[in-house]
């Protein structure tokens, strides 16, 4: 068993380096957006972030398979099912990319998983500013009578 503080502080590597690597690896970047290939603009498609990694206490294996990356995707439904599905077929190519970077005896097994956080958050939001809205309409109403 690794040292907790250990564990944290090669999550927080992992996800620095996978979100380098959406920024600038060639081959990640198609997998998530297949149309940049074909020249669509990557950054109006959609907007693919780590949100989180969680490592195992061995550093090697968990019930999730070694690294979970938190993935969230924001764009339409179908953006998100290609980019998460390019990110699974990539699983191999990122954990390899992985140990080249980082130095760790071994590179952990990684699953992708789809965090739906931020949407939901940003959906919350979009509420309260429709209630917000309409109160304050309501307000008006009943200042003009």
């Amino acid at each position: 068993m690794a040292n907790p503080r250990r564990v944290k502080m090669v999550a927080k590597q992992i996800q620095r380096e996978l979100s380098d690597m959406l920024l600038t690896d060639k081959v990640l970047q198609y997998a998530v957006l297949p149309e940049a290939a074909l020249g669509a603009d990557r950054y109006l498609s959609s907007l693919t972030t780590i949100s989180g990694v969680e490592v195992s206490a061995d550093l090697q294996n968990t019930i999730w398979l070694g690294v979970v990356k938190m993935v969230s995707v924001f764009g339409d439904e179908r953006g998100r099912e290609v980019a998460i599905a390019g990110l699974k077929a990539k699983a191999k190519y990122v954990r390899s990319e992985l140990g080249r970077h980082m130095k760790l005896r071994l590179t952990p097994e990684i699953r992708f998983i789809e965090d739906e956080s931020l949407e939901r958050g940003s959906r919350v939001i979009a509420i309260l500013d429709r209630i917000k809205n309409e109160k304050e309409a309501a307000a008006r109403r009943d200042g003009e009578q």
